[in-house]
């Protein structure tokens, strides 16, 4: 009797009373206490509105059952599926919704309906690998954004890898404090191909140079992500750098200059296969033979081997205390030590490395001046 006497009203009702009454149903379902005839006529009356004409009748159907438990799940997934307002409200407040609908939804729905998704409270794993996937660019910011979404590293390098260009959302993740040391490194990599086809096309700097100086801020950002990085994190940046093959012997080289043993250690490691603790070993004795094999497997050149060698050198002989700090004087100190037992090692057939760990002290030097000004404008 409830839905012949609706069909009978809303055949000569105006949009303004069907859509008054969509919510007055939808309220009386949810809330009111019915028999089983009742309750079938009700769900009934709702699924023909379903197929209301008028956009009003329909968004008030959504509005009333959006965040229910006791909404009935095909008149959801009709919703879910219905104009991208209508679907946006049901798709981010809907408990009923499974993840395999959610994931289908997203990759055939558009942009603001991808949105909606991505606000749900909570977003699985699952659920944000298909955003991060297949999402475009502002449903990954949404996601970015909402504090009950579990977004997995695996996505984090998807989001990457696709919109890593995007300014905002580059400046989204950099925020994140559990952003992995890997992911940040690709993320700097992103903004440095940027500015790097930016300065180019401006004429600013002629290619060669663009790369040039484009090339050694990764390798500064590199080092400074495993400055502070778990052993773990290293790892996995380390993996990184080899696999886009950006590990060069200059990086290495400027991370012995920058007293960063361990970085080097790891990335010997990587690079040989052989376990951290014997490269660790081979590193206590700079002038074995054994070390400069694995150097040489390293891609290192027998020209380079003694700058590694003065390196490591300088750094067993500096005090621990100083080795561990990160101020000017500590810099200054490990850099001096390598110029000085470089320069009296017996041969220099090429002056090139001579010069390469000039620059990198002057590099490492203006940075650690800079870091004392910085501490001491602080303290002031």
């Amino acid at each position: 009797m409830i839905v012949e006497r609706f069909l009978n009203w809303i055949g000569s009702a105006a949009s303004k009373r069907r859509a008054e009454a969509a919510s007055a149903l939808a309220r009386a379902f949810l809330t009111s206490p019915l028999s089983e005839d009742e309750r079938d006529g009700l769900e009934a009356a709702m699924t023909i509105l379903l197929d209301d004409p008028h956009f009003s009748v329909r968004m008030a159907l959504a509005s009333e059952l959006a965040a229910s438990r006791k909404a009935p799940h095909h008149v959801m997934l009709a919703l879910a599926n219905d104009h991208v307002e209508i679907a946006a409200t049901v798709l981010e407040a809907s408990p009923l919704f499974l993840d395999a609908e959610l994931v289908d939804l997203v990759a055939t729905r558009e942009t603001s309906v991808q949105c909606a998704i991505a606000r749900r409270r909570p977003v699985s794993r699952s659920l944000a690998a298909a955003i991060a996937e297949v999402g475009d660019v502002d449903a990954v910011i949404e996601l970015l954004c909402n504090e009950k979404a579990h977004v997995a590293r695996f996505s984090l390098d998807r989001m990457v890898a696709r919109f890593g260009h995007e300014a905002e959302l580059r400046e989204m993740l950099l925020a994140r404090e559990d952003l992995p040391a890997s992911v940040r490194q690709a993320l700097v990599e992103a903004l440095a191909d940027s500015l790097c086809a930016f300065v180019t096309e401006k004429g600013w700097l002629s290619p060669e140079r663009a790369r040039a100086a484009a090339d050694e801020a990764l390798e500064k950002s590199a080092l400074a992500m495993a400055e502070t990085a778990t052993p773990a994190a290293l790892a996995q940046l380390v993996s990184r750098l080899i696999d886009r093959e950006e590990l060069t012997p200059t990086l290495l080289v400027r991370s012995l200059v920058a007293g960063q043993l361990g970085f080097f250690q790891e990335a010997l490691s990587a690079i040989s296969g052989m376990p951290h603790r014997r490269v660790g070993a081979l590193l206590a004795a700079p002038r074995s033979a054994a070390l400069h094999a694995l150097l040489r497997q390293a891609g290192l050149s027998a020209a380079v081997l003694p700058g590694i060698v003065a390196a490591l050198e300088a750094m067993q002989d500096l005090p621990a205390e100083e080795l561990a700090g990160h101020d000017y004087r500590r810099a200054t100190r490990l850099i001096d030590g390598i110029l000085e037992r470089y320069g009296a090692w017996p041969s220099h057939e090429l002056d090139d490395l001579l010069a390469l760990l000039r620059r990198l002290a002057l590099e490492a030097k203006r940075d650690a001046a800079r870091g004392y000004a910085r501490q001491f404008r602080i303290a002031a």
